[in-house]
């Protein structure tokens, strides 16, 4: 029993999440087993529980995109040069973060190829080829791939990697209406998957001009908040209009005999947001999953003497036998530790339930059950178990994200003028929601002053008060201010 401890002391997590945030998400991530480092600085390695939970997330997201007509495709990874320059604002707002890959061997290539930091500039030559008439449009396809983006700042895992895991969905279509009906679709698409999976509300809304994506007309994001008051983007969608088909060549012979250049859409969610997850549902403890995407949702836990083992053992495989149909399970029978070292293990580890089975339980067909969120116990037959864990994974899915929705609206703040934002920032954090003229100098300047940028301008807001909180001039939009990742 004394190694056990000595064994949950080093491994356990020092930091606390109010006291030190940054070091407490590190650690978590690093002793839960979640994540490990590579020997690139800002790339990481997903072990499988940090993996599965990306696969669920690409599976649903996948699903509702092929039901709304998307197709995958995949396009290579390296981008040659010329392709890249042709969108001036596009390759502009990626430059400091290309990768090139100069040489092949010992030879020197004639031409730089970007290592993909996003695929725009190597799907819209070849959609310019398959582009003819209105006859092949919409054209809606994505892919799921890593993208490389060489970041000069400190790398934090999951929010701000070299490399990270996403889709990308690139839609061409004839009409600007279609294109916007694409948007009205999508965004609600990602509030449903952060909401029923990952357990995280968000504050939807468009980016400002400043804040969009390099080569769009128009973005828009889901945002976060996280528990040091900082926001952070998840989710994002980009009405392109016809930028890229112009820089590209996408025209088509449209309906009336004419040319017509296309309209174009780019959005895409990333892993970005399993660190957002952690972050907001997280403890002391360490990692807190939300049922649906835990790699592992239920450990059973036996416990027992040496005289009683063989009898405890097998009624754990009956157990697991009960629920691995419906379930993701895992029976812990490692001679070496003990329940109490288990027990701290697969908290850490952010499983949402865990079973515990020893004589007592196994005598009377009865199991204990032991939420990850709140530590309520439960008993159940094993005749019920199966309705009783699913209605308990059920609950602690919900009760997450009520939780987190919670805090959100506990952390955004409406001001009217620009002593109250300084003071509600520098007190409180979190997004503050203030009247804004939509002028970039004005932007820049309170970004310049405080730190905070403009997150998005959210489409459910507070009503316009009359007058721009720095300038004092018209406000033209009620905008979300935050200190951002």
């Amino acid at each position: 029993m004394k190694q056990d401890k000595t064994a949950i002391d080093e491994k356990g997590i020092k930091a606390r999440k109010s006291e030190n945030f940054s070091e407490w998400y590190v650690q978590t991530l690093i002793k839960s087993e979640f994540i490990d480092y590579s020997e690139v600085s800002g790339m990481y390695i997903l072990r499988p529980s940090a993996y599965g939970v990306w696969q669920e997330i690409a599976r649903v997201v996948d699903q509702k995109l092929k039901k709304s007509g998307v197709e995958n495709v995949y396009f290579p990874i390296f981008i040659p040069e010329k392709f890249l320059a042709k969108e001036a604002s596009h390759v502009k707002g990626f430059t400091p973060e290309v990768a090139w890959v100069t040489e092949s061997g010992e030879t020197k290539m004639k031409e730089r190829l970007a290592v993909r930091p996003t695929s725009e500039a190597m799907m819209y030559p070849t959609y310019a080829k398959w582009i003819r008439s209105w006859r092949d449009l919409p054209l809606r396809y994505n892919q799921w791939n890593s993208v490389v983006r060489w970041e000069f700042k400190d790398p934090t895992p999951f929010l701000r990697t070299r490399e990270f895991l996403w889709h990308e969905g690139h839609s061409v279509f004839a009409t600007e209406k279609e294109a916007e009906e694409e948007r009205d679709a999508i965004l609600p698409m990602y509030l449903e998957v952060l909401k029923d999976y990952l357990a995280l509300p968000g504050i939807v809304g468009r980016k400002s001009d400043k804040e969009k994506f390099a080569g769009a007309i128009a973005s828009y994001s889901i945002e976060h908040i996280l528990p040091n008051g900082y926001a952070i983007q998840g989710p994002a969608f980009h009405l392109d209009g016809q930028n890229f088909a112009k820089a590209y060549g996408i025209k088509f012979l449209d309906k009336e005999g004419g040319s017509s250049y296309g309209w174009q859409n780019t959005y895409a969610i990333s892993t970005r947001n399993i660190g957002i997850m952690i972050m907001v549902h997280g403890d002391d403890k360490g990692l807190v999953i939300p049922p649906r995407l835990a790699y592992v949702q239920v450990v059973i836990v036996p416990i027992y003497k040496d005289e009683t083992r063989g009898k405890v053992i097998e009624f754990a495989r009956e157990v697991e036998k009960v629920l691995h149909e419906n379930f993701r399970v895992k029976v812990d029978d490692r001679e070496s530790y003990s329940p109490g070292f288990k027990f701290n293990e697969w908290e850490m580890k952010g499983v949402p339930l865990r079973v515990e089975v020893g004589p007592k339980e196994a005598d009377a067909n009865k199991v204990v059950i032991v939420r990850r969120d709140s530590g309520a116990k439960s008993d159940t037959d094993l005749g019920n178990l199966s309705q009783k864990v699913s209605a308990i994974l059920d609950a602690i899915q919900q009760s997450l994200y009520k939780r987190a929705e919670e805090f959100m609206v506990k952390n955004i703040h409406s001001v009217k003028d620009y002593s109250e934002f300084k003071k509600v920032l520098a007190d409180k954090g979190g997004i503050i929601h203030a009247p804004w003229c939509m002028g970039q100098a004005c932007e820049d300047k309170i970004k310049e002053e405080t730190g905070a940028k403009i997150t998005n301008i959210p489409f459910n807001h507070c009503p316009l008060e009359p007058k721009c909180i720095y300038c004092g001039r018209r406000a033209k939009a009620m905008a979300n201010f935050a200190k951002s990742y």
